[in-house]
């Protein structure tokens, strides 16, 4: 069975140019037979017009559209691949918990608390490797993003689309994104399980270390990594893309948001895992993966396509031939006649 991929899909987006490309071109057919009417009727003007080709500059404008469509093919570089192997790794299974919450588009961690984040555990993917991960978010409730797989580019994707809009009911349930994170491991093993809480630590539910507890007694190891600071930020109120405003209480005063280092720090100690911490200054990425990297491991088998094959080459080749089909083709007519009636044969010895 063959698998096929672009390895460099972004570049594919290009191809939305072709569309800009025909509307310019439409508009400049149209301006010109415009000008040709302002010389009197259009038949009678395009036949004094000898030279004129009627249809060569459509066709020149195909060519470079093909070819321009082939170098974006080549960019993008399709790959097939028609070997799969079944590789055994040693890792651990981590699930990444992700508040969501209104509270992590505070500004006092730049950007904002969530921006910062993402930024954190982009970096974490990329230096980790054979682990199993999962995403769980949560606000007001949790849910399963991603079940726990070796993709990372898809765990990237996931990531990438985070926003605090994905979750209608505000709050920060700690409790239930524990809960709803143990439920992704496999029951029968009571090590090799990790949950990495990010948050501001704004609980507003009761349950977060009972369910820390209860997941510990199953061999869940809960590290959290803290994010904001002690002196806080306000909470921005967006509509649409526009800031209009930031939270207020019943009073009308603006709310800040403070972290709530105690809290994240009971929940790490009762799982027996550790507090980290994302500031403005630094954070605690490389402690995070020494720790995780400390982790005891087991064998995870996972299935790869291997040998793929680029054939970008074959695009550029028909880009290339496209181009200089291009360029032989003359937009105005050709005089090369060849009269065989004005032809004579003439001797030397004349």
């Amino acid at each position: 069975m063959d698998f096929v991929r672009f390895e460099h899909s972004e570049y594919l987006f290009g191809l939305l140019l072709i569309l800009l490309f025909v509307i310019l071109f439409v508009m400049r057919m149209i301006a010109s037979k415009k000008a040709i009417k302002k010389f009197g009727d259009t038949k009678l003007v395009l036949r004094l017009i000898r030279n004129k080709p009627k249809y060569k500059r459509q066709l020149k404008f195909i060519l470079i559209i093909l070819a321009f469509a082939s170098i974006v093919f080549a960019l993008a570089n399709l790959q097939f691949g028609s070997k799969i192997e079944k590789v055994k790794t040693e890792g651990v299974d981590i699930v990444l918990a992700i508040d969501l919450s209104s509270s992590m588009m505070a500004e006092d961690i730049k950007p904002n608390r969530l921006e910062r984040t993402k930024h954190f555990i982009n970096q974490l993917l990329d230096k980790i490797s054979n682990h199993r991960i999962g995403i769980v978010v949560f606000a007001g409730n949790a849910y399963v993003q991603m079940p726990l797989t070796i993709d990372y580019p898809a765990a990237k994707l996931f990531l990438y689309n985070l926003n605090t809009k994905m979750i209608p009911t505000q709050g920060t349930a700690i409790g239930d994104a524990i809960k709803s994170s143990s439920e992704l491991f496999e029951a029968k093993n009571n090590k090799y399980k990790t949950i990495i809480i990010f948050s501001d630590g704004e609980n507003h539910e009761g349950n977060a270390i009972d369910n820390a507890k209860e997941v510990a007694e199953n061999g869940v190891i809960i590290h959290t990594v803290g994010v904001g600071t002690a002196k806080g930020a306000p909470i921005p109120v967006y509509r649409g893309n526009q800031q209009v405003d930031f939270k207020r209480d019943k009073e009308g005063s603006i709310v800040l948001s403070k972290i709530d280092n105690a809290m994240l720090q009971e929940i790490s100690a009762v799982s027996g895992g550790e507090y980290y911490r994302i500031t403005n200054s630094g954070d605690n990425l490389k402690a995070l993966l020494k720790k995780i990297d400390s982790q005891e491991k087991r064998e995870i088998d996972s299935h790869m396509v291997t040998d793929y094959e680029s054939k970008f080459q074959y695009f550029l080749a028909l880009g290339l031939f496209f181009l200089i089909l291009e360029f032989f083709i003359f937009e105005r007519k050709s005089n090369w006649k060849l009269n065989f009636k004005n032809l004579k044969l003439t001797s030397n010895n004349e």
